[in-house]
């Protein structure tokens, strides 16, 4: 059940269309048999769809699902410029500082979209300068026919994801997603072959030889999260100034949202009414605004009868003036969307899969229902800032900062994870402010004693950046963290709640003392991860190891990751606070 609140009025044309890539070099069998699995990944790109062979090179194949976002007439991948024939290049993301490269080193563009700079970045600078002159999310994979040489790459925090699939005879296969590399492994069954998630920050070169075989010359990081961007360097950057911090965490968190509004289609947010998402929506909206956009910015909340999200994301929707959408699920709605969404998240990892239910819920509305495609959300807050309820028991904070930077390094299997495949398998594209390269590097240059929580709250330093700026209300600003599967829930009977009554039903005992036996890779603990490992096992078979291990609270003795068996949650105020929000 949905439910439409109007605070602005709205003026749109009804246009209803991230990307997908998947490339293979060296095939032994018919090219157009393996093209199929490009298919499992259709959803990425609603709007387009292409195969293409290389010329001369044998048993080499790109394949490109495509969202429009920008340059819809010259934007389709694999794309090639006139002037350099020899580059073949297809990615999934957004540059955004494409025209700024264009003007800083003359590049004559030929079309529109984002992504030209890099085969113009590479064709001036090799592949390593290339990657780190990109201010953007993104996932590619580049062919040069002259140097008979494979590139694939992928940003620093992996927000767009990338698979790889690299056999010992020299078959490379390289997807969006895992699920478009399962039945490439010719000769080999799936679990025989090594299909693994690329890693971030990094890219790889191959040697390609005519056979279209290829051989791994170089793997080299050329970015890393604490590191100041080399974009940076160009002009017309906006850079911190001065001791002040929060006036730079508030200049450069604006910028980070600011360039992320570039975009051909309609524009929303996600909307908890959690300290994240509200500030992302509040920003856009008012930079938005500001930029003359025409239409009212769209948010969208999701909450089961009595969310206290959804009552804390109406206050942020009426105060900044969006035109607010509400959506209603039942536990027997989430319950029922459980193994589509395992799916979609190519994942069994407990935390991810309960907080992807809301979202893969309100992002299939978004796509039915609304003219958005561009989502604006706020993951990677709580990695970057010590957001979540356990840093309140860190040791030290030298502890608490080697925490955040190890959930920064793991979150391309986690929660960036959850953000794009809900997002995507209903043709949506998310942006996420909070992981821009150069405010994060900023945000964690700042010494680790003020990094922590402090008077009670989590994420301090962000809180006291905006207060008093009336961006959002007070209430909202300084409400205290609640995990999204958490926040979704009814007071009285949670998210948290009805799944375990379901899964009581479906795992047995004597099912969870075999559990060693049937699945020795991370054993599940507790009942639903055995049924959410069950499920995963079906889809994806002997695939276990794509997930290193069970997001887990740190500094807490448990099997459960829901913060609602945290101390700290129950000794909180976040009861005490949701029920002011509703009066």
């Amino acid at each position: 059940m949905a439910s439409l609140i109007t605070f602005r009025p709205c003026i749109t044309v009804k246009v209803k269309t991230m990307c997908g890539i998947w490339a293979i070099f060296g095939g032994d069998e018919d090219v157009a048999k393996q093209c199929g699995c490009a298919l499992s990944i259709a959803h990425r790109g609603p709007d387009a769809f292409r195969i293409e062979n290389i010329n001369h090179f044998r048993n080499c194949c790109f394949a490109f699902h495509r969202l429009v976002i920008l340059d819809d007439i010259h934007g389709m991948q694999p794309m090639r410029v006139r002037s350099m024939p020899h580059i073949w290049m297809e990615y999934n993301g957004e540059i955004y500082n494409y025209k700024k490269v264009q003007e800083e080193y003359g590049f004559e563009y030929q079309t529109e979209c984002d992504g030209e700079a890099i085969i113009h970045l590479y064709n001036r600078f090799g592949i390593e300068q290339a990657a780190a002159m990109l201010d953007g999310v993104f996932a590619f994979c580049l062919l040069d026919t002259d140097a008979r040489k494979v590139f694939v790459g992928r940003d620093t925090y992996g927000v767009r994801p990338a698979f790889r699939l690299l056999k010992d005879d020299g078959f490379l296969a390289v997807c969006s997603e895992a699920k478009g590399l399962m039945g490439l492994a010719h000769g080999n069954g799936d679990h025989e072959v090594e299909i693994e998630p690329f890693p971030p920050g990094y890219y790889e070169e191959y040697d390609v030889a005519m056979s279209g075989k290829v051989t791994l010359a170089e793997q080299r990081q050329f970015h890393s999260f604490e590191q100041v961007p080399k974009w940076s360097n160009i002009v017309d950057n906006v850079h911190p100034e001065g001791e002040d911090v929060y006036a730079n965490i508030r200049l450069l968190l604006t910028e980070a949202v600011k360039k992320r509004l570039m975009t051909h289609r309609q524009i929303g947010c996600m909307l908890s009414g959690g300290l994240d998402s509200s500030l992302v929506a509040g920003l856009v909206v008012k930079l938005a605004r500001e930029a003359g956009v025409k239409y009212a910015v769209q948010t969208y909340a999701i909450g089961m009868e009595g969310s206290p999200d959804v009552i804390a994301a109406r206050k942020v929707a009426k105060h900044i003036g969006s035109e607010h959408h509400e959506v209603s699920f039942s536990a027997e709605e989430g319950i029922a969307a459980v193994e589509e969404v395992i799916r979609y998240l190519e994942s069994y990892d407990i935390t991810t899969i309960r907080a992807s239910v809301g979202m893969y819920l309100i992002s299939r509305y978004i796509s039915k229902e609304t003219d958005s495609v561009v989502i604006f959300s706020g993951e990677g807050a709580d990695e970057v800032a010590q957001g979540y309820i356990y840093f309140h028991k860190a040791p030290t904070p030298e502890d608490g900062d080697d925490e955040s930077r190890r959930l920064l390094k793991d979150l391309y299997m986690y929660d960036v994870l959850r953000a794009d495949r809900t997002t995507s398998a209903h043709g949506l594209e998310l942006r996420v402010p909070f992981l821009d390269h150069y405010f994060t590097s900023y945000y964690l240059s700042i010494p680790a004693e003020m990094r922590s929580p402090k008077d009670g709250s989590e994420k301090y330093l962000i809180r006291k950046a905006f207060d008093k700026t009336g961006l959002i209300p007070s209430e909202i600003l300084w409400r205290p963290k609640e995990a999204f599967s958490d926040g979704v829930s009814s007071v009285k009977k949670s998210w948290y709640e009805s799944l375990q009554e379901f899964i009581e039903q479906q795992v047995t005992d004597s099912m969870m003392e075999d559990a060693p036996k049937r699945f020795p890779l991370n054993t599940p603990q507790i009942k639903e991860a055995y049924y959410y490992r069950q499920v995963f096992e079906r889809l994806y078979p002997a695939q276990a190891k794509w997930i290193p291990y069970y997001w887990m609270p740190k500094w807490s003795k448990t099997n459960d990751p829901s913060a609602r068996t945290l101390k700290h949650y129950k000794d909180s105020d976040v009861q005490e606070k949701d029920d002011q929000i509703t009066e």
